[in-house]
């Protein structure tokens, strides 16, 4: 699971090092347009191949290490950690290629699916989704809450109430191995802006999850291109052109009809601009975070609204390609998006990576660059795990446009994110 972790409330941690896959964003400055011969940094990916091989992070502990940073380590604990860790190599995923013969650009579409994409394995992987945060015994325990429940109003809170940042700090790294004083190191320099932390459920959404309720969050009004009348023609547009998006995997509906999925789609997008709307004229900040708490409740419209994201996010990815084949100038992450074997194109990006958002991965580095052109937001992280290094503070894109607004992610090891609330003082690039 993207989120998997240690339990909060077993045992602190504090040894071992967080899963990574390094494609170091921080790196990638660098001009707008390709260069002549430009050689192409790489990216990790779920993919094989050069650009898709995880980059173990400079001063982590190696294998061996973190095996030892297991003795003395609780059961629970360390299924956690090997739940966490099981969803990066492309090693752990089985794959069956097929060929997909389309009639746009994206020809010759070449997909890896994985094997747990079948729809039973995938009814089981949504039945036994949890969040990583706590340990068994609560998860069981809410479970059984749950299993009472039928209203979506009911929905256990996708975002945690706040606590004091350093509070947390203390509860999950307690230990003295070099991680953990890293790892407070990090959330110190985190406490000089912020004063509270709130903790993401972890269901490989947390990505979208979190930047989306900082966005509503803070919103004052309605973004320039959700007002555009097109907006909600999308799905229609799109699949008027690309036959191959009817294949497009919406959340525990499986072989939808591609008119289904072009009505869907279209609701969701119009209850994304309803939602921000909405949010974005109320006045007061409680109000306005009331409202945001009680969104992020409501399960069916808080998925509905990822189904929107994703979708956005294939809209923006079909126009970096069409302006990079045709000559136009594109962010150096477009050609590392198109650089990965298991992505060279819009389609691939769509089967074997959009489509597993949520279901079986979260949202990759690359991907979270996609994420920000899509929204036009710049999305800065502090990423714990490289404090000290000037990849501490990422931003996605790493040249925002000025007038893009911020919002602040925390990350420990680029897989899960959290929100950081309660500014201590304005947040500066």
């Amino acid at each position: 699971m993207s989120g998997g972790r240690g339990a909060a409330s077993g045992p602190p941690r504090g040894s071992g090092a967080p899963g990574s896959q390094d494609s170091s964003p921080g790196r990638m400055a660098a001009p707008r347009s390709r260069a002549a011969g430009a050689e192409q940094p790489q990216v990790a990916g779920r993919g094989g191949g050069a650009a898709g091989r995880a980059l173990e992070p400079p001063g982590e502990p190696g294998p061996a290490n973190a095996a030892a940073g297991q003795k003395g380590r609780s059961a629970g604990e360390r299924r956690g950690e090997c739940a966490r860790r099981g969803t990066g190599g492309p090693e752990e995923i089985s794959r069956t290629a097929s060929l997909a013969t389309e009639e746009d650009a994206s020809r010759n579409c070449e997909m890896y699916l994985p094997a747990y994409c079948h729809p039973a394995a995938m009814e089981i992987s949504l039945d036994s989704e949890e969040d990583m945060y706590r340990d068994a015994e609560e998860i069981e325990r809410e479970k059984i809450l749950l299993g009472c429940k039928t209203s979506s109003s009911e929905y256990k809170p996708s975002v945690a109430p706040e606590m004091d940042i350093m509070e947390y700090c203390r509860k999950e790294w307690r230990g003295n191995t070099p991680v953990a004083k890293r790892m407070r190191k990090g959330y110190e320099a985190v406490a000089q802006k912020f004063a509270s932390i709130r903790r993401v459920r972890g269901d490989n959404y947390c990505a979208l999850r979190a930047t989306l309720f900082q966005a509503l969050s803070q919103a004052t009004q309605l973004p320039t291109w959700l007002q555009s009348e097109d907006f909600t023609k999308l799905p229609e547009n799109l699949l008027s052109k690309y036959d191959w998006i009817k294949q497009w995997q919406l959340k525990q509906k499986l072989g939808r009809k591609m008119g289904e999925i072009s009505d869907e789609i279209k609701e969701y997008l119009m209850l994304l601009r309803k939602k921000w709307k909405y949010i974005s004229e109320i006045k007061g900040p409680t109000e306005k975070q009331e409202a945001c708490d009680k969104l992020f409740k409501n399960e069916e419209e808080e998925y509905s609204l990822y189904e929107a994201l994703k979708f956005l996010m294939l809209n923006t990815a079909i126009e970096l390609y069409n302006d990079d084949k045709n000559g136009r100038r594109v962010p150096v992450f477009s050609w590392l998006l198109f650089a990965r074997d298991t992505s060279s194109n819009p389609c691939q990006l769509m089967h074997n990576h959009l489509n597993q958002i949520g279901h079986s991965g979260g949202l990759e580095q690359v991907e979270m660059f996609l994420l920000a052109y899509a929204l036009q937001y710049t999305i800065q992280v502090y990423r714990l795990y490289k404090y000290g290094t000037d990849e501490f503070i990422t931003l996605y894109p790493n040249d925002p446009e000025e007038d893009w607004p911020v919002v602040t992610l925390i990350t420990e090891d680029d897989r899960h994110y959290n929100i950081p609330v309660r500014m201590c003082q304005e947040t500066k690039l």
